[in-house]
Parts: structure tokens; C-alpha cells; sequence
């Protein structure tokens, strides 16, 4: 059974360390899906700090980019924690700056789909960024939005989502909430 998990919430929320808690909680190998890429000394040190934090069993894949592609690539039932889908819509933003919004549709619409056919458990981080102050810059806003329609196109297909504010994870959607829907519709 395919099932998408999504945290969300403030940069420094806890919303990483919680969606750790929870695919190591699953019962079954994780393998850290890593979109950020080490372009100075304090992303290397945050890289760090993550890496740490993680159990040594845990296999880590960097990928900045092509993540449906590499979702593919795992058997079915496999665990895979994505940290995070903020980075990865700001990547895919600088990769194609002139029109970024159909390769970003694209890339989302291919995770969803291969989460499903291949039966995954995929845990997504990201960052709720349309809660704070609107960016002064184009490029900012522009970001914003884009970060704010992937995060409703991947919650519109998770099974649970979760807020996390303060370090506290206040549940927004359950997995049993989501099975009892489907049962009443049938």
C-alpha cells in the first residue's frame, strides 16, 4: 500500500527531527532522500547537524532534482523520508528560472504517481511558507507561491499530514481519519 506523510511547518519547527521519529517508527529500513546541496560552510554545517542525527542504518541518497526518478528506483513497501520539498522546489526554481512551473508540476505530479505504483511509503518535509512576511523580491514571492502549490498538491494526496510549531507536531490529517473517509464512501 502507497501512503505519503507529510510534515510541515517553520524553518527550525522540529518538523525534520519528528518526521525522523515517525519513518524510524514504521518498522522497516529508511533510506534519507536528501535535496540540499552543500554550497557553503553553514549549509554544510545544517547538513551536518541532520546527518548526525540520523540512525548509521540509514541509507542517504543525495538527489536535488530528479526525485520521482530515483522514487522509482525502490521496491515496493520500501520507507523513504524526503527532506526536504522545500529545497527541492527552490532547486528545480534556479535550474529553470525562465519557466520553472511545468517542470515543477511535472516533478510533483510524477512523485505522486510513482509513490503510488510502486507501493511506497514516502515521509515529505516542508517548510509552510505562507504564514510569515510576504518576500521584498520577485524571485522570493515567486518561490513562495510555487512552495505553497506543491505543499496543497502533495497534502491533497497524503494520508496524514502533521504541523509542527515549536517542536510541538499537532496532527492535521490521520491515517485512520483518512481509511474511515474511504470506508464511507464505499
Amino acid at each position: 500500500m502507497s501512503v505519503i506523510t507529510l510534515f510541515t511547518g517553520g524553518v527550525r519547527s522540529g518538523k525534520s527531527a519528528w518526521a525522523e521519529q515517525y519513518a524510524a517508527r514504521l518498522g522497516a529500513p529508511v533510506t534519507y532522500l536528501a535535496t540540499a546541496a552543500a554550497r557553503d560552510d553553514e549549509m554544510q554545517e545544517r547538513i551536518a547537524r541532520h546527518q548526525a542525527r540520523r540512525p548509521g542504518s540509514w541509507a542517504t541518497i543525495e538527489e536535488p532534482q530528479a526525485i520521482a526518478a530515483t522514487l522509482a528506483t525502490f521496491a515496493p513497501e520500501s520507507v523513504i523520508l524526503l527532506d526536504c520539498l522545500s529545497l527541492l522546489v527552490s532547486n528545480l526554481l534556479l535550474a529553470h528560472e525562465d519557466d520553472p512551473e511545468p517542470i515543477l508540476e511535472g516533478e510533483i505530479n510524477a512523485i505522486i504517481t510513482t509513490v503510488q505504483a510502486h507501493e511506497l511509503r514516502l515521509v515529505v518535509v516542508s517548510n509552510e511558507v505562507g504564514m510569515g512576511i510576504v518576500p521584498a523580491y520577485p524571485l522570493g514571492r515567486f518561490y513562495r507561491d510555487l512552495l505553497g502549490w506543491a505543499n496543497q498538491r502533495i497534502a491533497a494526496a497524503a494520508a496524514e499530514i502533521y504541523f509542527v510549531v515549536c517542536g510541538i507536531v499537532v496532527e492535521v490529517r490521520s491515517l485512520e481519519a483518512a481509511w474511515a473517509r474511504e470506508l464511507r464512501q464505499r
